[in-house]
């Protein structure tokens, strides 16, 4: 059986050997080189071509956002996942950037690291419940502020409109619903055209559904 062939990069020399010594313990895997910085882990890297590397993110040197960074575009076949004790948002984001596939928290069980190691070495992302969670939850508060910012120049009064055009009503209908005249009512669709800079009704019957105008009249 060909084994794993997987490097640790980590500059707790503890932290590397119990790392080493779960993986050295199974069949399908084994440690081929370690190392302690950012400079190291590209040399090694270089030797002996590993599929997986353990990639710890706060590193002596560059640091391990930019050595993952260095390694993916030298060496594209090999997989890095970050292994570190910091659960932030945003080095999740800087990790994926710079082209790791996976994140780890080293608060995770072995049997989650070790699933981590099998399923980069085949190609797949890898994420641990926690971090999984923490970036869905910043995905959906990005979601929900392009969803407020979507209407953010918009009057109370222009919003309005802007729902009964989403309706598919014409301009006289919006003005009877509104009690306003026909020419009002078509004075304040022109106006929100240019305010979202959308060229025709359609477009802006479009952009009230894609950004959920209805549930948002609702919900105020």
């Amino acid at each position: 059986m060909n084994k794993i062939s997987v490097v640790l990069v980590d500059d707790h020399a503890l932290v590397r050997l119990g790392l080493k010594t779960l993986i050295n313990d199974q069949v399908d895997m084994q440690v081929v080189a370690e190392a302690g910085t950012s400079q190291e882990a590209l040399q090694v890297v270089e030797h002996h071509h590993p599929q997986v590397v353990l990639m710890d993110i706060r590193l002596p040197g560059e640091g391990g956002l930019d050595a993952t960074r260095r390694i993916v575009d030298r060496f594209p076949d090999t997989r890095v996942v970050m292994l570190t004790s910091y659960a932030d948002e945003e080095l999740v984001m800087s990790a994926i950037r710079a082209g790791a596939v996976g994140y780890l928290l080293k608060e995770v069980g072995n049997e989650e690291v070790l699933r981590g190691i099998r399923a980069a070495a085949q190609g797949n992302s890898v994420m641990d419940a926690a971090t999984t969670n923490r970036l869905f939850a910043r995905v959906r508060a990005a979601d929900r502020k392009v969803e407020e910012d979507a209407f953010r120049d918009l009057t109370e009064r222009e919003m309005g409109v802007l729902y009964e055009v989403g309706l598919g009503k014409t301009n006289a209908e919006i003005a009877q619903s509104l009690n306003i005249s026909e020419k009002t009512a078509r004075n304040y669709v022109s106006t929100i055209l240019e305010k979202l800079h959308l060229s025709n009704r359609i477009e802006l019957a479009t952009y009230a559904v894609k950004y959920h105008l209805s549930e948002r009249m609702k919900r105020e």
